[in-house]
């Protein structure tokens, strides 16, 4: 249940709640007043009664619904009578809702009935107004109630949105500019603007180091590629030399890296037959890859993004996978399976983290191939997302955008 559900429904349960109190205390006290008048009047008039009899009148003079040995009396009244005590009741009757009064004379117990059914319908009119005045208050504070907790309810949503693009990598969002007010969801959106605005910070000074350090590394080891060309030939100068180009690698994925990270790339976009491309990318890795197309589409991509995204994508299956690699081309998407242990769970949970590798797999590779994958995958307005196959082996699945004009299969 949502919040603005959950505050709506307490504002209804708690004001149903309320006016039913109030509606069954005014009820009780109508009720006690017209029966307490009643009461008093049948008294008053069993009083006049009492001494029309006593002076030897009519006792039904004035009015008055005055008998004696009335019929219709209640018992419990005529027995409180002919003890030779006065008193009152509201019963039912032969002829209705009534209040009695009754006294004891000498020749049995005189009595008095007056007719409540006017007041009966009194309090009956009454009730209907508290019931009407219940629905409007009710009505009237839940939709009060709604509309705070729809305010506070869409200011917490957008707070959650900007939130949550922070969390995508968008940190110089700022929830203070969208909620506004001074209460505690707006002390939360500042709360997070000072974490947004420190991880934005942290994160600028990690992309410029890795920027700096690459490009300090750069001029070194330009003149290190070429001491290592000039060695004699031999197994220690291949060694060094692998090791040079390796490192080469290194510095360009770094500068590759922190160009995706400071957004500074730009795709060009274009029309491309989908299974062309691949087979042109996996002749470029020259490596071993089963090549299935179940239906081939046009997408809109960035020819050269989509070489390395696929290009890392292969050679991190040749790398840290087994067995045969198969690339399957079903419409605008695209799945890169090998058949070894599969991806780690913090690269399941986490994505591709750059210089994070399993302790099986430690000195093979810097972690860089699938975190460059992911950014140009960004850039050119794809999705890539990571898992393990059921029968083993990781799974990479690249889903591009079609062409203008284009949908094809993306049966899955």
């Amino acid at each position: 249940m949502t919040l603005r559900r959950q505050i709506a429904t307490a504002v209804a349960a708690i004001s149903v709640l309320v006016a039913v109190a109030v509606g069954l205390l005014v009820h009780q006290a109508m009720v006690r007043q017209h029966v307490g008048q009643a009461r008093a009047s049948a008294l008053t008039a069993l009083d006049a009664a009492l001494g029309a009899y006593g002076r030897g009148e009519d006792v039904a003079a004035g009015g008055r619904h005055a008998a004696l040995d009335d019929p219709g009396l209640p018992v419990r009244l005529r027995t409180l009578a002919a003890g030779g005590r006065r008193g009152s009741l509201l019963a039912e009757g032969p002829e209705g809702e009534s209040v009695w009064a009754a006294g004891a004379v000498r020749d049995g117990v005189l009595s008095v009935r007056i007719d409540f059914a006017q007041d009966r319908r009194a309090i009956a009119d009454l009730d209907r107004i508290i019931l009407i005045t219940v629905v409007a208050s009710v009505f009237t504070t839940v939709l009060v109630g709604v509309l705070v907790a729809d305010r506070i309810s869409r200011r917490l949503r957008t707070a959650a949105t900007a939130a949550r693009g922070i969390a995508s990598g968008r940190t110089d969002t700022r929830i203070g500019e969208l909620v506004d007010g001074r209460d505690e969801v707006a002390d939360l959106a500042a709360a997070v603007d000072l974490m947004s605005r420190e991880l934005h910070r942290r994160l600028e000074d990690e992309q410029r180091f890795t920027a700096d350090v690459a490009h300090e590394l750069r001029t070194p080891l330009t003149g290190l590629v070429t001491a290592a060309e000039l060695l004699p030939p031999g197994r220690p100068t291949q060694l060094v030399q692998n090791r040079v180009q390796a490192l080469r690698a290194l510095v360009e994925d770094l500068l590759e890296v922190s160009r995706l990270d400071a957004d500074a790339e730009l795709p060009d976009l274009s029309a491309v037959p989908l299974e062309r491309a691949v087979r042109r990318t996996v002749a470029l890795t020259g490596l071993e890859v089963t090549v299935e197309v179940a239906a081939d589409a046009s997408v809109r991509t960035d020819l050269r993004r989509l070489d390395r995204i696929l290009g890392n994508l292969l050679l991190n299956a040749d790398r840290h996978g087994g067995g045969t690699i198969r690339l399957r081309v079903d419409g605008h998407r695209i799945t890169v399976r090998d058949h070894g242990p599969g991806f780690p769970g913090e690269l399941l949970r986490d994505g591709p983290q750059r210089f994070r590798t399993s302790v099986r797999e430690r000195g093979r590779g810097h972690g860089l191939g699938l975190t460059i994958a992911q950014g140009h995958t960004r850039v050119i307005g794809a999705a890539l997302t990571f898992a393990n196959h059921p029968d083993g082996g990781a799974l990479a699945t690249l889903t591009l955008p079609p062409a203008d004009g284009e949908f094809g299969d993306e049966s899955p």
